[in-house]
Protein backbone atom coordinates (compact mmCIF):
# COMPACT_ATOMS: atom_id res chain seq x y z
CA UNK A 1 0.00 0.00 0.00
CA UNK A 2 1.37 3.17 -0.67
CA UNK A 3 0.57 5.65 1.96
CA UNK A 4 0.59 9.67 2.25
CA UNK A 5 1.87 11.96 4.95
CA UNK A 6 0.07 14.40 6.74
CA UNK A 7 1.99 17.14 8.68
CA UNK A 8 0.96 20.10 10.77
CA UNK A 9 2.95 22.25 12.97
CA UNK A 10 3.22 24.39 16.14
CA UNK A 11 5.74 26.51 16.56
CA UNK A 12 6.38 28.48 19.92
CA UNK A 13 8.38 31.74 19.22
CA UNK A 14 9.32 34.03 22.12
CA UNK A 15 8.43 37.45 21.53
CA UNK A 16 11.06 40.06 21.98
CA UNK A 17 10.32 42.32 25.01
CA UNK A 18 12.42 42.98 27.69
CA UNK A 19 9.79 41.96 30.20
CA UNK A 20 7.02 38.96 30.45
CA UNK A 21 3.90 39.14 28.95
CA UNK A 22 2.29 39.61 32.63
CA UNK A 23 4.90 40.65 34.76
CA UNK A 24 7.51 43.19 34.82
CA UNK A 25 10.49 40.62 35.27
CA UNK A 26 12.91 40.18 33.19
CA UNK A 27 13.14 38.07 30.12
CA UNK A 28 17.07 37.71 29.60
CA UNK A 29 18.67 34.51 28.70
CA UNK A 30 21.49 32.73 31.05
CA UNK A 31 20.10 34.18 34.14
CA UNK A 32 20.44 31.97 37.53
CA UNK A 33 18.08 29.89 38.10
CA UNK A 34 14.99 31.68 39.98
CA UNK A 35 16.68 35.19 39.71
CA UNK A 36 13.66 36.17 37.29
CA UNK A 37 11.18 34.88 38.22
CA UNK A 38 8.67 37.72 40.52
CA UNK A 39 5.31 36.76 42.64
CA UNK A 40 3.26 37.43 39.36
CA UNK A 41 5.29 34.38 37.96
CA UNK A 42 4.85 32.16 41.17
CA UNK A 43 0.87 32.88 40.77
CA UNK A 44 1.24 33.76 44.42
CA UNK A 45 -2.05 34.90 46.13
CA UNK A 46 -3.03 38.60 46.04
CA UNK A 47 -1.54 39.26 42.27
CA UNK A 48 -2.69 40.06 39.28
CA UNK A 49 -1.44 39.49 35.74
CA UNK A 50 -1.02 43.10 33.80
CA UNK A 51 -0.86 42.49 29.83
CA UNK A 52 2.18 43.52 28.19
CA UNK A 53 1.59 46.03 25.56
CA UNK A 54 4.60 45.24 23.27
CA UNK A 55 3.64 41.71 23.21
CA UNK A 56 0.24 42.42 21.77
CA UNK A 57 1.94 44.88 19.19
CA UNK A 58 4.32 42.09 18.05
CA UNK A 59 1.83 39.45 17.33
CA UNK A 60 -0.43 42.30 15.11
CA UNK A 61 2.89 42.51 13.38
CA UNK A 62 3.10 39.10 12.34
CA UNK A 63 -0.59 38.31 11.69
CA UNK A 64 -0.11 41.41 9.20
CA UNK A 65 3.24 40.28 7.36
CA UNK A 66 1.47 37.06 6.62
CA UNK A 67 -1.95 38.61 5.35
CA UNK A 68 -3.88 37.14 8.55
CA UNK A 69 -7.02 38.57 9.89
CA UNK A 70 -6.55 40.39 13.00
CA UNK A 71 -9.08 40.00 15.81
CA UNK A 72 -9.89 43.04 17.31
CA UNK A 73 -11.37 41.39 20.28
CA UNK A 74 -9.27 38.55 21.84
CA UNK A 75 -9.59 36.58 24.97
CA UNK A 76 -7.47 35.49 27.46
CA UNK A 77 -8.49 31.32 28.54
CA UNK A 78 -6.59 29.36 31.59
CA UNK A 79 -5.47 26.44 30.16
CA UNK A 80 -5.58 23.92 33.37
CA UNK A 81 -2.82 21.04 33.82
CA UNK A 82 -0.15 19.83 36.85
CA UNK A 83 2.74 19.88 35.83
CA UNK A 84 6.05 20.83 38.11
CA UNK A 85 7.24 23.96 36.29
CA UNK A 86 3.85 25.75 35.82
CA UNK A 87 3.46 26.97 39.70
CA UNK A 88 0.07 28.62 39.37
CA UNK A 89 -1.53 25.46 38.23
CA UNK A 90 -2.73 26.86 34.66
CA UNK A 91 -1.11 28.51 31.90
CA UNK A 92 -2.32 32.02 30.19
CA UNK A 93 -3.01 30.92 26.84
CA UNK A 94 -5.89 31.68 23.96
CA UNK A 95 -8.34 29.20 22.75
CA UNK A 96 -11.66 30.17 21.17
CA UNK A 97 -10.57 33.93 20.34
CA UNK A 98 -6.92 34.13 19.50
CA UNK A 99 -5.44 37.82 18.41
CA UNK A 100 -4.14 36.32 14.21
CA UNK A 101 -7.07 34.60 12.62
CA UNK A 102 -6.53 32.49 9.37
CA UNK A 103 -3.86 33.62 7.23
CA UNK A 104 -1.14 32.17 4.62
CA UNK A 105 2.51 31.72 3.72
CA UNK A 106 4.12 30.69 0.44
CA UNK A 107 7.13 28.05 0.46
CA UNK A 108 9.03 26.96 -2.40
CA UNK A 109 10.44 23.68 -2.57
CA UNK A 110 13.73 22.40 -3.69
CA UNK A 111 12.55 21.72 -7.33
CA UNK A 112 11.01 25.09 -7.66
CA UNK A 113 7.86 24.14 -7.34
CA UNK A 114 5.70 26.87 -4.42
CA UNK A 115 3.61 26.05 -2.15
CA UNK A 116 1.02 27.84 0.13
CA UNK A 117 0.98 26.56 3.89
CA UNK A 118 -2.53 27.52 5.61
CA UNK A 119 -1.75 29.23 8.87
CA UNK A 120 -5.05 28.88 11.13
CA UNK A 121 -4.17 30.51 14.12
CA UNK A 122 -1.49 32.80 16.46
CA UNK A 123 -1.96 33.66 19.74
CA UNK A 124 -0.27 34.56 22.62
CA UNK A 125 0.48 32.53 25.65
CA UNK A 126 2.73 32.48 28.46
CA UNK A 127 5.54 30.30 29.06
CA UNK A 128 6.29 27.28 31.03
CA UNK A 129 9.33 26.96 33.55
CA UNK A 130 11.98 24.24 33.00
CA UNK A 131 12.69 20.96 34.45
CA UNK A 132 15.98 20.38 35.00
CA UNK A 133 17.84 16.77 35.32
CA UNK A 134 20.68 16.45 34.75
CA UNK A 135 22.39 17.52 37.87
CA UNK A 136 20.19 16.22 41.01
CA UNK A 137 21.02 12.37 40.90
CA UNK A 138 17.52 11.08 40.80
CA UNK A 139 15.79 14.08 41.44
CA UNK A 140 14.49 17.27 39.57
CA UNK A 141 15.14 20.99 39.66
CA UNK A 142 12.74 23.77 38.16
CA UNK A 143 14.18 27.09 37.34
CA UNK A 144 11.23 29.23 36.76
CA UNK A 145 13.17 31.91 34.99
CA UNK A 146 10.89 31.25 31.52
CA UNK A 147 7.50 31.22 33.48
CA UNK A 148 5.81 34.11 31.75
CA UNK A 149 7.64 34.99 29.06
CA UNK A 150 5.73 36.14 26.22
CA UNK A 151 5.28 33.45 23.50
CA UNK A 152 3.19 33.38 19.92
CA UNK A 153 1.83 30.12 18.88
CA UNK A 154 2.18 30.21 15.44
CA UNK A 155 -0.47 26.66 14.55
CA UNK A 156 -0.23 25.77 11.01
CA UNK A 157 -3.11 24.00 8.93
CA UNK A 158 -1.98 20.01 8.01
CA UNK A 159 -0.82 20.96 4.65
CA UNK A 160 2.20 19.86 4.82
CA UNK A 161 3.18 16.21 3.22
CA UNK A 162 6.85 15.56 3.66
CA UNK A 163 9.51 16.19 6.14
CA UNK A 164 11.80 18.18 3.81
CA UNK A 165 8.69 20.69 3.35
CA UNK A 166 7.98 20.21 7.30
CA UNK A 167 11.51 21.83 7.69
CA UNK A 168 11.14 24.20 4.70
CA UNK A 169 8.00 26.14 5.99
CA UNK A 170 9.59 26.26 9.63
CA UNK A 171 12.17 27.87 7.93
CA UNK A 172 10.01 30.49 6.43
CA UNK A 173 8.18 31.48 9.74
CA UNK A 174 11.60 31.34 11.39
CA UNK A 175 12.72 34.25 8.90
CA UNK A 176 9.82 35.94 8.95
CA UNK A 177 9.85 36.66 12.55
CA UNK A 178 13.24 37.66 12.25
CA UNK A 179 12.92 39.89 9.53
CA UNK A 180 9.92 41.65 11.42
CA UNK A 181 12.31 41.58 14.66
CA UNK A 182 9.35 40.06 16.78
CA UNK A 183 11.85 37.36 17.91
CA UNK A 184 15.41 36.73 17.99
CA UNK A 185 14.76 33.41 17.14
CA UNK A 186 17.76 31.62 19.06
CA UNK A 187 16.88 28.01 18.50
CA UNK A 188 19.46 27.21 21.23
CA UNK A 189 18.20 29.28 23.78
CA UNK A 190 14.71 28.03 23.05
CA UNK A 191 13.21 30.89 21.35
CA UNK A 192 11.99 29.07 18.62
CA UNK A 193 10.71 25.63 19.08
CA UNK A 194 8.22 23.44 17.10
CA UNK A 195 5.96 20.76 17.81
CA UNK A 196 4.83 18.42 14.52
CA UNK A 197 1.35 16.64 14.21
CA UNK A 198 2.32 13.78 12.33
CA UNK A 199 0.10 11.06 10.78
CA UNK A 200 -0.38 8.78 8.12
CA UNK A 201 -3.19 7.60 5.58
CA UNK A 202 -3.47 5.75 2.31
CA UNK A 203 -2.50 7.46 -0.76
CA UNK A 204 -6.08 9.08 -2.14
CA UNK A 205 -7.86 8.73 1.20
CA UNK A 206 -9.84 12.34 2.10
CA UNK A 207 -10.25 10.89 6.07
CA UNK A 208 -6.92 12.02 8.24
CA UNK A 209 -5.41 9.48 10.30
CA UNK A 210 -4.25 9.33 13.87
CA UNK A 211 -2.05 11.98 14.61
CA UNK A 212 0.86 11.68 17.27
CA UNK A 213 2.19 15.37 18.48
CA UNK A 214 5.98 15.95 18.50
CA UNK A 215 7.29 18.24 21.53
CA UNK A 216 10.00 20.29 21.77
CA UNK A 217 11.82 20.10 18.55
CA UNK A 218 14.44 23.04 18.76
CA UNK A 219 17.03 22.11 15.67
CA UNK A 220 15.30 21.71 11.86
CA UNK A 221 17.67 19.19 11.49
CA UNK A 222 15.85 17.07 14.54
CA UNK A 223 12.84 18.03 12.99
CA UNK A 224 13.55 16.66 9.78
CA UNK A 225 14.82 13.43 11.52
CA UNK A 226 12.10 12.85 14.45
CA UNK A 227 9.21 13.13 11.52
CA UNK A 228 10.76 10.71 8.99
CA UNK A 229 11.60 8.87 12.17
CA UNK A 230 7.60 8.63 13.41
CA UNK A 231 6.65 8.15 9.61
CA UNK A 232 8.19 5.45 9.54
CA UNK A 233 7.03 3.97 12.80
CA UNK A 234 3.49 4.64 12.26
CA UNK A 235 3.33 2.82 8.71
CA UNK A 236 5.30 -0.20 10.00
CA UNK A 237 2.82 -0.52 12.78
CA UNK A 238 -0.69 -0.01 10.99
CA UNK A 239 1.15 -2.87 8.22
CA UNK A 240 1.81 -4.97 11.15
CA UNK A 241 -2.22 -5.07 12.23
CA UNK A 242 -1.75 -2.43 15.01
CA UNK A 243 -3.11 1.17 15.53
CA UNK A 244 -1.86 4.26 15.76
CA UNK A 245 -2.91 5.97 18.97
CA UNK A 246 -3.04 9.47 19.57
CA UNK A 247 -0.67 10.66 21.96
CA UNK A 248 2.53 13.09 22.76
CA UNK A 249 5.63 11.76 21.80
CA UNK A 250 9.51 13.08 22.66
CA UNK A 251 12.33 13.01 19.89
CA UNK A 252 15.51 11.56 21.72
CA UNK A 253 18.25 12.65 19.30
CA UNK A 254 20.58 10.56 20.75
CA UNK A 255 19.10 7.28 19.62
CA UNK A 256 17.31 9.16 16.85
CA UNK A 257 13.70 7.84 17.52
CA UNK A 258 10.24 9.07 19.51
CA UNK A 259 9.11 7.71 22.37
CA UNK A 260 5.62 7.80 24.13
CA UNK A 261 5.50 10.64 26.92
CA UNK A 262 1.35 10.78 27.53
CA UNK A 263 -1.67 10.04 25.92
CA UNK A 264 -2.85 13.22 23.62
CA UNK A 265 -5.24 15.74 25.60
CA UNK A 266 -8.11 17.40 24.02
CA UNK A 267 -9.00 20.49 24.59
CA UNK A 268 -11.45 19.64 27.03
CA UNK A 269 -8.98 17.98 29.16
CA UNK A 270 -7.58 21.05 29.81
CA UNK A 271 -10.99 22.69 31.15
CA UNK A 272 -10.35 25.67 29.28
CA UNK A 273 -11.94 28.95 30.44
CA UNK A 274 -11.98 32.84 29.90
CA UNK A 275 -9.38 34.07 32.85
CA UNK A 276 -11.41 36.12 34.74
CA UNK A 277 -7.99 38.47 35.94
CA UNK A 278 -7.67 39.44 32.27
CA UNK A 279 -10.78 41.14 30.85
CA UNK A 280 -10.81 40.71 27.03
CA UNK A 281 -8.28 42.95 24.86
CA UNK A 282 -10.01 45.21 22.57
CA UNK A 283 -8.01 46.89 19.77
CA UNK A 284 -8.41 50.05 17.81
CA UNK A 285 -7.48 51.18 14.51
CA UNK A 286 -4.86 53.52 16.11
CA UNK A 287 -3.19 50.79 17.45
CA UNK A 288 -3.05 48.75 14.71
CA UNK A 289 -1.64 51.07 12.28
CA UNK A 290 0.70 52.19 15.05
CA UNK A 291 2.21 48.54 15.22
CA UNK A 292 2.23 48.34 11.56
CA UNK A 293 3.72 51.56 10.62
CA UNK A 294 7.58 50.45 10.56
CA UNK A 295 6.79 46.99 9.27
CA UNK A 296 9.83 46.23 6.89
CA UNK A 297 10.12 44.70 3.42
CA UNK A 298 9.28 41.42 3.76
CA UNK A 299 11.73 38.59 2.38
CA UNK A 300 9.67 37.28 -0.25
CA UNK A 301 9.04 41.08 -1.55
CA UNK A 302 12.65 41.82 -1.23
CA UNK A 303 13.86 38.33 -3.32
CA UNK A 304 11.46 39.98 -5.87
CA UNK A 305 12.96 43.27 -6.28
CA UNK A 306 16.74 41.89 -5.56
CA UNK A 307 15.84 39.87 -9.09
CA UNK A 308 14.12 42.83 -10.46
CA UNK A 309 16.76 45.82 -9.81
CA UNK A 310 19.93 44.36 -9.28
CA UNK A 311 19.60 41.08 -12.32
CA UNK A 312 20.01 38.18 -9.41
CA UNK A 313 19.28 34.52 -10.43
CA UNK A 314 16.69 33.25 -7.93
CA UNK A 315 19.62 31.35 -6.31
CA UNK A 316 21.59 33.99 -5.43
CA UNK A 317 18.39 36.89 -4.43
CA UNK A 318 16.92 33.60 -2.13
CA UNK A 319 20.43 32.95 -0.62
CA UNK A 320 21.23 37.13 0.14
CA UNK A 321 17.84 38.22 1.32
CA UNK A 322 18.13 35.02 3.89
CA UNK A 323 18.36 37.31 6.64
CA UNK A 324 17.29 40.29 6.94
CA UNK A 325 21.03 41.47 8.00
CA UNK A 326 22.67 40.06 5.20
CA UNK A 327 19.89 41.35 2.69
CA UNK A 328 20.72 45.12 4.19
CA UNK A 329 24.68 44.40 3.93
CA UNK A 330 24.18 43.34 0.72
CA UNK A 331 22.43 46.05 -0.74
CA UNK A 332 25.01 48.40 0.86
CA UNK A 333 27.30 47.38 -0.74
CA UNK A 334 26.02 46.80 -4.05
CA UNK A 335 25.11 50.32 -4.07
CA UNK A 336 28.23 52.04 -3.05
CA UNK A 337 30.42 49.24 -5.07
CA UNK A 338 28.41 50.38 -8.11
CA UNK A 339 28.87 46.72 -9.22
CA UNK A 340 26.17 43.87 -8.84
CA UNK A 341 28.11 40.89 -10.00
CA UNK A 342 31.33 41.51 -7.85
CA UNK A 343 28.97 42.55 -4.70
CA UNK A 344 27.43 39.43 -4.74
CA UNK A 345 30.28 36.88 -6.04
CA UNK A 346 32.48 39.13 -2.58
CA UNK A 347 29.92 38.63 -0.14
CA UNK A 348 28.88 35.01 -0.99
CA UNK A 349 32.30 34.25 -1.44
CA UNK A 350 35.21 36.24 0.49
CA UNK A 351 33.25 37.79 3.15
CA UNK A 352 31.14 34.72 3.93
CA UNK A 353 34.11 32.35 4.15
CA UNK A 354 35.83 35.12 6.74
CA UNK A 355 32.83 34.87 8.64
CA UNK A 356 32.74 31.17 8.61
CA UNK A 357 35.93 30.66 9.74
CA UNK A 358 35.67 33.26 12.75
CA UNK A 359 32.54 31.88 13.60
CA UNK A 360 30.35 35.23 13.44
CA UNK A 361 27.09 35.93 11.99
CA UNK A 362 27.09 39.01 8.99
CA UNK A 363 25.51 41.32 12.10
CA UNK A 364 29.17 40.91 13.61
CA UNK A 365 31.49 41.50 10.32
CA UNK A 366 34.26 43.81 11.40
CA UNK A 367 33.95 44.92 7.92
CA UNK A 368 31.43 47.20 7.55
CA UNK A 369 29.08 47.25 4.66
CA UNK A 370 29.81 50.95 3.79
CA UNK A 371 33.47 49.83 4.06
CA UNK A 372 33.01 46.07 1.99
CA UNK A 373 31.23 48.83 -0.63
CA UNK A 374 34.65 50.77 -0.73
CA UNK A 375 36.80 47.79 -1.57
CA UNK A 376 33.71 46.53 -4.49
CA UNK A 377 34.43 50.01 -5.67
CA UNK A 378 37.83 50.12 -6.39
CA UNK A 379 37.88 46.69 -7.93
CA UNK A 380 35.54 47.98 -10.23
CA UNK A 381 37.25 51.24 -11.38
CA UNK A 382 40.09 48.87 -11.27
CA UNK A 383 41.97 50.36 -8.79
CA UNK A 384 43.03 47.49 -8.17
CA UNK A 385 43.03 43.71 -9.16
CA UNK A 386 41.15 40.74 -7.65
CA UNK A 387 44.08 39.47 -6.40
CA UNK A 388 44.99 42.61 -4.33
CA UNK A 389 41.45 43.08 -3.42
CA UNK A 390 41.87 39.60 -0.60
CA UNK A 391 45.17 41.43 0.50
CA UNK A 392 42.91 44.58 1.12
CA UNK A 393 40.14 42.68 2.52
CA UNK A 394 42.27 41.03 5.11
CA UNK A 395 43.99 44.66 6.27
CA UNK A 396 40.34 45.64 6.38
CA UNK A 397 39.17 42.65 8.71
CA UNK A 398 42.11 43.41 11.09
CA UNK A 399 41.35 47.05 11.46
CA UNK A 400 43.92 48.47 9.25
CA UNK A 401 41.12 51.03 8.05
CA UNK A 402 39.03 51.39 4.96
CA UNK A 403 40.39 50.53 1.75
CA UNK A 404 41.39 53.40 0.25
CA UNK A 405 43.11 54.01 3.96
CA UNK A 406 45.11 50.41 3.13
CA UNK A 407 45.75 51.01 -0.54
CA UNK A 408 47.33 54.55 -0.20
CA UNK A 409 49.17 53.49 2.90
CA UNK A 410 50.54 50.04 1.27
CA UNK A 411 51.03 51.46 -2.49
CA UNK A 412 48.95 48.74 -4.11
CA UNK A 413 47.44 51.01 -6.95
CA UNK A 414 46.80 48.53 -10.14
CA UNK A 415 49.12 49.53 -12.84
CA UNK A 416 46.86 50.37 -15.43
CA UNK A 417 49.93 52.15 -18.01
CA UNK A 418 50.24 50.57 -21.11
CA UNK A 419 53.80 51.51 -21.08
CA UNK A 420 54.80 50.11 -18.27
CA UNK A 421 52.70 47.07 -18.43
CA UNK A 422 54.49 46.44 -22.11
CA UNK A 423 57.80 47.05 -20.75
CA UNK A 424 57.47 44.19 -18.30
CA UNK A 425 55.50 42.13 -20.93
CA UNK A 426 58.69 42.59 -23.04
CA UNK A 427 61.45 41.58 -20.40
CA UNK A 428 59.41 38.14 -19.43
CA UNK A 429 59.56 37.69 -23.30
CA UNK A 430 63.10 38.07 -23.37
CA UNK A 431 63.70 36.13 -20.27
CA UNK A 432 62.08 33.14 -21.57
CA UNK A 433 63.26 32.20 -25.10
CA UNK A 434 62.19 28.53 -24.89
CA UNK A 435 58.95 28.67 -23.43
CA UNK A 436 57.91 31.45 -26.38
CA UNK A 437 59.42 28.87 -28.96
CA UNK A 438 57.45 25.89 -27.06
CA UNK A 439 54.55 28.75 -26.87
CA UNK A 440 54.46 29.14 -30.53
CA UNK A 441 54.77 25.72 -31.66
CA UNK A 442 51.95 24.79 -29.50
CA UNK A 443 48.44 24.05 -30.99
CA UNK A 444 45.27 26.36 -29.92
CA UNK A 445 44.09 24.61 -27.67
CA UNK A 446 47.31 23.74 -25.61
CA UNK A 447 48.45 27.86 -25.70
CA UNK A 448 45.75 29.48 -23.05
CA UNK A 449 46.90 27.04 -20.33
CA UNK A 450 50.70 27.79 -21.76
CA UNK A 451 50.21 31.51 -21.39
CA UNK A 452 49.17 31.47 -17.71
CA UNK A 453 53.54 30.90 -17.34
CA UNK A 454 54.27 34.47 -18.81
CA UNK A 455 50.52 35.92 -16.69
CA UNK A 456 52.40 34.91 -13.74
CA UNK A 457 55.63 36.05 -14.36
CA UNK A 458 54.51 39.30 -15.60
CA UNK A 459 52.44 39.63 -12.18
CA UNK A 460 55.33 38.71 -10.43
CA UNK A 461 57.68 40.78 -12.01
CA UNK A 462 54.73 43.38 -11.23
CA UNK A 463 54.58 42.55 -7.54
CA UNK A 464 50.46 41.62 -8.79
CA UNK A 465 49.99 45.12 -9.42
CA UNK A 466 49.51 44.81 -13.05
CA UNK A 467 45.85 44.59 -14.70
CA UNK A 468 45.41 41.46 -15.56
CA UNK A 469 43.39 41.85 -18.41
CA UNK A 470 45.61 44.33 -19.99
CA UNK A 471 48.32 41.64 -19.75
CA UNK A 472 46.70 39.00 -20.94
CA UNK A 473 46.05 41.17 -24.38
CA UNK A 474 49.66 42.27 -24.53
CA UNK A 475 51.15 38.99 -24.00
CA UNK A 476 48.69 37.21 -26.44
CA UNK A 477 49.46 39.91 -29.17
CA UNK A 478 53.21 39.70 -28.97
CA UNK A 479 53.74 36.23 -28.49
CA UNK A 480 51.11 35.55 -31.64
CA UNK A 481 53.88 37.48 -33.13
Amino acid sequence: MQWETVIGLEIHTQLATSSKIFSGAATVFGAEPNTQACLVDLGMPGVLPVLNREAVRLAVMFGTAIGAEIRRRSVFDRKNYFYPDLPKGYQISQLEFPIVGPGEVEIILEDGERRIIGVTRAHLEEDAGKSLHEDFHGMTGIDLNRAGTPLLEIVSEPDMRSAVEAVIYAKKIHQIVRYLGVSDGNMQEGSFRCDANVSVRPLGQEELGTRAELKNINSFRFLERAINYEVERQIELIEEGGRVVQETRLYDSDKDETRSMRSKEEANDYRYFPDPDLLPVELDDAFIEDAVADLPEMPDVRRARFEADFGLSQQDAATLTGSRELADYFETAATIGGDTRLSVNWVMGELSAALNKAGLDIASSPVSAGQFGGLIKRMADNTISGKIAKEVFEAMWSGDGSADEIIDARGLKQITDSGAIEAIVDEVIANSPQQVENYRQADAEKQPKMLGFFVGQVMKASKGKANPQQVNELLREKLSG
